[in-house]
């Protein structure tokens, strides 16, 4: 089984906090749409004859692309590779887009999951985030959605400075009141080159307090967590069967493609990942040229990657995975690294499985990363 990930680089204006690869300017969206259906034709070999399971459309803003324009782009996936009869199709949105016709209109297309940018239920977030909506537009978005939707994702962002941990869980009390069974939550950070960080550094925004983070985070875990959510990946909570297909098979290191201006592909044995511009990735298509670069992983850097994803879930990381597939070497070393957090009760073994515990689950990425191996 593979996934499709198709990345629509475009957004009505600039997030504060956000470095992700998009453009404001939508001059170029019809030459970009004929660019990404040549990219899937290009590249339909490339899975050899895996069948898709989930295609996900993120951004960027892909819901300021028309329904006939993400119709177009579905046809074309199904006309280039084997998919399967129910495919997990996500659709990422703003709310500000999602008007009740537009709703309407998806609900009768192959898209059957909504991944709605929230991030926040407070108007002073949304401003100081350079949020293209407001509150009333994030509420009227969600009442629409989930009378034609049944699969419903909403993000929500924490840490966000002078944000008290009351209001953080009144951000969660608003997103449980609308029934969605899945929520992804992730801890502000301040990424280099964004406006958000041009703001601390002239003291016009306060700076993210790590420790009101990690804060924030356990309180979200006990309250989703009471609601019968389970914490199966870092960031994501999702009921019984409501889990993300597309995000727990990157976890799992099963193959995607990556379609789109800096989207990332991966094969089992090799990374790739497309130019990081609009222009010369159009430029390379018409040409019927891939804008794509691609490294060849060593075993240390499957492993590497291995064991930072598998601490992210509740899979774990599997030591008669990491014996079977990289040699009992690898699994000394992994052991011997991890046995100080497993004193400190921030790892523990479970069934042959290294497992994160809830007191180390918000610093399991840096845990991860001092379990890496080094080439030499």
């Amino acid at each position: 089984m593979a996934g499709i990930y198709i990345h629509i680089p475009f957004c009505k204006q600039a997030c504060h906090y956000c470095d992700f690869h998009f453009s404001t300017s939508l001059k170029k969206k019809n030459e970009m749409i004929l660019a990404l259906k040549t990219e899937i034709i290009l590249r339909k070999e490339e899975l050899q004859n895996q069948v898709v399971e989930t295609i996900y459309f993120g951004g960027g803003t892909p819901s300021l692309l028309t329904n006939d324009e993400i119709q177009e782009i579905i046809n074309s996936v199904y006309s280039n590779y084997h998919v399967v009869e129910n495919p997990e199709i996500t659709f990422e949105a703003n709310p500000d887009d999602m008007i009740v016709e537009r709703i309407q209109e998806l609900a009768h297309s192959p898209v059957n999951r909504l991944s709605i940018g929230i991030q926040s239920f407070f108007e002073q977030d949304l401003k100081l985030m350079n949020r293209a909506h407001n509150v009333n537009e994030a509420k009227s978005c969600l009442q629409e959605a989930t009378k034609y939707f049944d699969n419903i994702s909403i993000d929500l962002i924490y840490g966000i400075p002078n944000a008290t941990n009351q209001q953080w869980l009144d951000n969660i009390e608003t997103a449980l009141s609308y029934g969605v069974p899945h929520v992804s939550c992730y801890a502000m950070t301040v990424e280099p080159k964004t406006a958000l960080e041009s703001f601390i550094k002239k003291g016009i925004v306060q700076d993210v307090d790590d420790e009101a983070a990690q804060e924030q985070f356990h309180l979200l875990i006990d309250k989703l967590e009471t609601e019968g959510f389970i914490h199966y990946e870092l960031s994501n909570f999702g009921k019984p069967n409501y889990f993300s297909k597309n995000n727990t098979a990157y976890w799992q290191g099963k193959t995607y493609l990556g379609i789109g201006p800096s989207a990332h592909s991966f094969n089992g044995q090799q990374r790739g990942w497309n130019i990081r511009n609009n222009s010369k990735y159009i430029k390379a298509l018409q040409d019927n040229q891939l804008p794509i670069e691609w490294e060849t992983l060593t075993k240390t850097d499957r492993y590497n990657e291995y064991v930072m994803t598998g601490l992210r879930t509740i899979w774990g990381v599997s030591l008669s995975k990491v014996e079977a597939e990289f040699g009992i070497s690898y699994k000394k070393y992994l052991l011997e690294q991890a046995n100080k957090y497993i004193e400190q009760h921030l790892l523990y073994i479970d069934n042959n499985q290294l497992l994160v515990t809830k007191k180390g689950k918000f610093l399991s990425d840096g845990i991860a990363s001092d379990l890496f191996k080094i080439n030499l």
